[in-house]
């Protein structure tokens, strides 16, 4: 069973517990057609950045958020990403929804799961491109996650000038359209910190202290 599998089952609610032939046959086969039918794209800027407690300055944006800079902390670069599975995913999701429940649901769950996959490969070729210049990636670090206000996802966006390059917008309260899409700062130190590579809700070294949910 490869990993984006695996993901989906967990992101469905599993656990520990096994998963049924039918229900296993079902995600299967939805993971199949999104990995066909999505069209997967992100962009990224690198910036210099800067700290002072936990303030934290962009160029002229300037984010206030204590689970940031700790996460950022000895960080003197910053990458800007964004990655979306287009509005195919969200199309897939939406005509399931009216016939299909079920599917509809393991259709998310399966999205959520390759979404994040591709999100870390993106983000292994940042970092095999940054390594070589003596720079070393930590876990990416959303809007909305611990005290980084989800309305910084704006500024985002703007940023990376991401309705233009990869058809990337939001709402008014600040949800992604497609609505499989990520959008994250990746500090990038000196330093090579062991970091796990699926994220902080994948690692089980609670006590770091450059998880997203660290106090």
């Amino acid at each position: 069973m490869n990993r984006k599998i695996r993901e989906a089952i967990r992101y469905l609610g599993y656990g520990t517990h096994a998963i049924d032939e039918q229900t296993l046959a079902l995600v299967e086969r939805s993971m199949e057609e999104l990995s066909a039918g999505v069209r997967e794209r992100f962009i990224y800027r690198i910036f210099e950045l800067s700290q002072d407690g936990e303030t934290l300055q962009i160029g002229d944006w300037k984010i206030r958020s204590r689970s940031l800079s700790k996460n950022m902390k000895g960080c003197g670069q910053v990458i800007v990403f964004a990655a979306t599975l287009g509005t195919a995913a969200d199309q897939m999701i939406r005509r399931a929804s009216v016939t299909e429940m079920a599917r509809a649901v393991v259709l998310q769950a399966c999205a959520a799961a390759l979404l994040e996959e591709y999100c870390d490969s993106c983000q292994e070729k940042i970092a095999g491109e940054l390594a070589e210049k003596g720079w070393y990636l930590r876990p990416r670090f959303s809007p909305g996650y611990g005290d980084f206000d989800i309305h910084h996802q704006e500024r985002l966006l703007k940023v990376l000038q991401a309705d233009k390059t990869i058809g990337l917008t939001m709402t008014k309260s600040c949800m992604l359209t497609p609505t499989k899409s990520v959008t994250a700062l990746i500090g990038a130190s000196r330093e090579q910190i062991p970091c796990h590579r699926q994220g902080c809700e994948a690692c089980g070294k609670t006590d770091c202290a450059y998880r997203r949910d660290s106090e």
